[in-house]
């Protein structure tokens, strides 16, 4: 059923190598939940996605990721583009509208669910970077952004039968994984339609190898589901693939926005690309050390779905024998019980202090990418935001 289930989801989409330009050089079905059982196609207005804002009160002084005014370091990145970020939002809830109920409720359910909206972000400060002055392209670009990003996490939680996300009942544990899979296909074709409207070809270019190189990465990743030999190599090719390309497209279509030149728009792709494999190895540390409350998912989610991320991998390195046999059970069975002896192992090789200094190896490349960039206060921002995504604890 998995099998078809990731077929499913990438039919259509040839593998090619031609993704990401950093990457050249290397259902379950089930009935519907009561509550949506009734929808039926009709025609809706457009859809209100209220601000993007954390899932708790903020009491972040203290907390890693918070200055010393007590306000996050997100917050006050994010404040030099909330009329722009106001300017996205709007144009999701216009861009959701459609004929069909289930495709408004669905994807505004999941869209206003609480997410950062990071990649957005990362477009509107690139584009402010680069001294672009209007709010009309980004604004667009940065709603496909989302879309796209939203259509992945679609299709993700359908793959690994998730039942939470961002804190709250996934998609599909209400409406069914059909319906999921079908609404994550309807945002990936709206995100379409709004890039034709970008009338822009660098666009279309670079979104239409995205897409097809974030593809690859699903697969690639359920080929490496409950395989204790993945390597370290192999597992960065995914992430690449998976979560780092969306973060270069992101900080690329800044520089397109404001017609930056190539090497300009390569220097933001760098750092969008270590920016996401940053942000990413972070994930991994927290599926084993975060509160499941700041996440949004439950801790040993990762192993539950035998994913061999990072930590497990340099623990079945350099672990010794009974550890590395720990593991590779857990791993195998996707053994989420087996979260204690996982997480000693882990801790106690040093696998997880070794992905946060990868982590922030990937940032400090980040950051350093940059230095192509105007220095002034987006510059810094975009910096700050690499900062914040191996300091936060969400």
């Amino acid at each position: 059923m998995r099998d078809f289930q990731i077929l499913r989801i990438v039919a259509g989409r040839s593998a090619t190598t031609d993704g990401c330009p950093a990457l050249k050089a290397q259902v379950r079905d089930r009935p519907a939940h009561p509550a949506i059982r009734d929808e039926r196609i009709t025609t809706v207005a457009s859809v209100n996605i209220p601000q993007t804002q954390s899932r708790r009160p903020d009491n972040s002084a203290g907390v890693p990721g918070a200055d010393s005014a007590g306000r996050s370091t997100l917050d006050r990145i994010a404040e030099l583009v909330a009329a722009e970020m106001d300017e996205v939002n709007a144009e999701i809830g216009r861009r959701l509208d459609s004929e069909v109920a289930m495709i408004k409720s669905l994807g505004a359910y999941i869209i206003g669910s609480g997410g950062k909206r990071l990649r957005p972000m990362t477009l509107l400060l690139a584009a402010k970077a680069c001294g672009h002055t209007s709010k009309s392209t980004p604004a667009l670009l940065g709603a496909v952004i989302e879309f796209i990003h939203t259509a992945t996490l679609l299709h993700d939680d359908v793959v690994d039968e998730s039942a939470l996300r961002r804190g709250r009942d996934s998609a599909n544990e209400i409406w069914g994984n059909a319906a999921s899979v079908l609404v994550g296909d309807f945002l990936y074709s709206r995100s379409f339609q709004m890039m034709v409207d970008a009338d822009n070809m660098r666009v279309m270019k670079l979104m239409s190898d995205t897409t097809n190189t974030i593809a690859e990465g699903e697969v690639m990743q359920l080929l490496n589901a409950h395989s204790p030999d993945v390597t370290e190599a192999q597992y960065m090719a995914t992430i690449q693939r998976k979560t780092a390309c969306l973060f270069e497209a992101a900080a690329r279509l800044g520089a397109i926005c404001a017609d930056g030149d190539t090497d300009i728009e390569d220097a933001l792709g760098a750092y969008g690309n270590h920016l996401g494999i940053a942000f990413q190895l972070v994930d991994d540390t927290l599926d084993y050390t975060g509160d499941s409350e700041e996440i949004g998912k439950n801790p040993g989610d990762d192993l539950a779905e035998g994913k061999p991320t990072l930590p497990v991998i340099e623990a079945m390195r350099v672990g010794n024998d009974e550890q590395k046999h720990t593991l590779k059970v857990a791993i195998e069975k996707g053994d989420r019980d087996a979260i204690g002896e996982v997480l000693a192992a882990v801790q106690s090789t040093g696998a997880l202090s070794y992905t946060a200094a990868r982590a922030r190896e990937e940032a400090s490349r980040a950051r350093e990418a940059l230095n192509a960039l105007p220095a002034g206060e987006y510059r810094d921002a975009l910096a700050d935001l690499a900062d914040f995504a191996v300091a936060r604890s969400f």
